[in-house]
């Protein structure tokens, strides 16, 4: 077989779950060629199914050193390295994946962008517009738009007909996130389509999102072309992407323009850097005007929190701390965000806090046995002991959700914040503290904040997001305040009915545009 043959077997076996395989083929392909870089994108594709992040990062560093100029091999890297906690190459790997976006020419279309890799990085809004509308081109090459189709305005009592797209229509954050608020669109209105290309994993938040369609398709088996046909074929007139540039999805469907207006919304914390998408919907916050040039879409603002939550998500009964390795007389400081979003500076604000508070425990959500270690040993860089880092497993959606309830005070990460992470917390009654940074990713949990309330907790430097959590960690009475205005719901973030309302204004303001024959444009709250 030759290596091109091999690497297509390894992929079909990764694909079908059988990611263990696929690496014993892929070594037999390298065997062959020995420096061939595809082969080594394949092998870090199979080597993170298994959860080996470190060895992943070795693979992706071949082609990354063969090949400087490839944004898509420096991105993988970088974001492997991240996964894997490991920064010991982190400042010159990403200032090696900034010079290779720097370089690519304005209308390239040869690799991916790896937007999704400078999230969780430090980056300006100009780089993650120039990521991601590389990554646009590349996964749009070859589509043919269909005939366009004029929009008209609405005939009275015709509802305007509402698209949204996504493979996470199951237990997952996005549907989460959104379960409540398809729940109260206004049928008399708006009439509503899901999209799935993602599995149905039986759970009953996938019951729930079902329910709460009123047309369910279901376009797992087709492909991108045929997928942008069957919403033409249903006569969407607003066409919303949930996914932008992240895991299994299918943006590039619009690239064949299906529907008059397309937005983009909710999965991906920035611009989708696609011609084909009319606008992104966020709110003065996440997508203040002052942002626009490095949005390729037109900003359309919620006039509150752009991200939508579920009033029946309640925290249960924590297990007891003893259970979940916690003291129970520390002041436990929970980090629930994924530890691909630790960078060195954020881990240096957390060991100042750990210095200053020896009461105080950090207990941080597992990135399995590599990235664990590595964390531990930098941990005892900074001089402290094995009981102040307590590691918490993957659970199921609910039960992390309980065992919130156990902490006293969330520290959110920068520059990439927790989005859902962030809701959870507050839904368990939690406050949070977080530092607001310049790019979509680090402005997420201000929002969600300052919907919630708890302005006071958004800090805008390091220096003062230590003071903010030190002095929450001192006083408990303030604490429980928070805590109780949570539990309490505050309408300001929990009211869908509004919320859908909003959401709905905003698509037909949009509608009422295409329809004069006026073209996009900045739809401010």
């Amino acid at each position: 077989m030759t290596p091109a043959t091999l690497r297509q077997q390894a992929e079909h076996l990764r694909h079908t779950g059988r990611a263990a395989e696929a690496v014993d083929v892929l070594l037999q392909a390298l065997a062959l060629a020995p420096t061939d870089t595809d082969t080594y994108l394949q092998l870090g594709f199979a080597l993170q199914a298994l959860g080996l992040d470190s060895q992943a990062a070795e693979a992706f560093r071949t082609p990354a050193l063969l090949n400087p100029g490839s944004v898509m091999a420096q991105g993988y890297l970088v974001h492997a390295t991240q996964k894997a906690a490991d920064w010991t190459q982190l400042n010159a790997d990403l200032a090696a994946l900034r010079t290779a976006l720097a370089a690519k020419p304005a209308d390239a279309d040869d690799e991916f962008g790896m937007p999704f890799a400078l999230v969780g990085l430090p980056h300006t809004r100009a780089e993650l517009r120039r990521a991601s509308e590389l990554a646009s081109r590349h996964l749009a090459r070859g589509l043919k738009a269909l005939p366009a189709v004029t929009a008209q305005p609405l005939a009275p009592g015709q509802r305007l007909r509402v698209g949204y797209l996504s493979a996470d229509f199951h237990a997952h954050a996005t549907a989460a996130l959104m379960v409540d608020l398809l729940e109260r669109h206004d049928r008399s209105t708006v009439e509503v389509f899901l999209y799935s290309h993602g599995p149905d994993d039986g759970s009953a938040l996938r019951q729930r999102v079902q329910q709460a369609a009123e047309h369910w398709v279901d376009v797992t088996a087709l492909d991108l072309a045929a997928t942008a046909a069957r919403i033409r074929a249903d006569g969407v007139h607003v066409m919303v992407d949930l996914k932008g540039h992240t895991a299994g999805s299918r943006l590039a469907a619009l690239a064949c323009r299906p529907a008059p207006v397309q937005a983009s919304w909710l999965g991906f914390p920035g611009t989708s850097g696609a011609t084909f998408i009319d606008y992104l919907i966020g709110d003065p916050i996440v997508t203040p005007l002052a942002h626009a040039a490095d949005c390729t879409e037109h900003i359309a603002q919620l006039p509150h929190c752009y991200q939508p939550q579920d009033r029946q998500r309640r925290a249960t009964a924590a297990p007891p701390r003893a259970a979940l390795g916690l003291r129970d007389d520390a002041l436990v400081l929970l980090s629930a965000n994924a530890v691909y979003k630790i960078t060195p500076p954020l881990w240096a604000a957390w060991m100042d806090v750990l210095c200053r508070l020896p009461q105080a425990q950090l207990w941080q959500l597992s990135g399995g046995d590599a990235a664990d270690a590595r964390l531990r040993a930098a941990l005892h860089a900074a001089g402290l002991s094995d009981d102040r880092l307590v590691f918490a497993p993957p659970v199921d959606m609910d039960a992390h959700l309980a065992r919130l309830v156990a902490a006293d005070l969330a520290l959110d990460s920068w520059p990439c914040n927790g989005h859902t992470t962030t809701s959870d917390a507050l839904a368990a009654g939690l406050p949070v503290v977080t530092c607001m940074t310049d790019s979509f990713p680090g402005r997420v949990a201000a929002s969600i904040l300052t919907a919630a309330g708890l302005g006071a907790n958004v800090c805008q430097d390091a220096a003062s997001y230590v003071e903010r959590v030190c002095a929450l960690a001192g006083n408990a009475t303030e604490r429980q305040q928070q805590r109780n205005r949570l539990l309490a719901r505050p309408a300001s973030l929990y009211d869908m009915d509004r919320f859908a309302r909003e959401l709905e204004a905003l698509y037909h303001r949009m509608w009422a545009r295409a329809a004069a024959g006026q073209p996009p444009a900045a739809l401010l709250a």
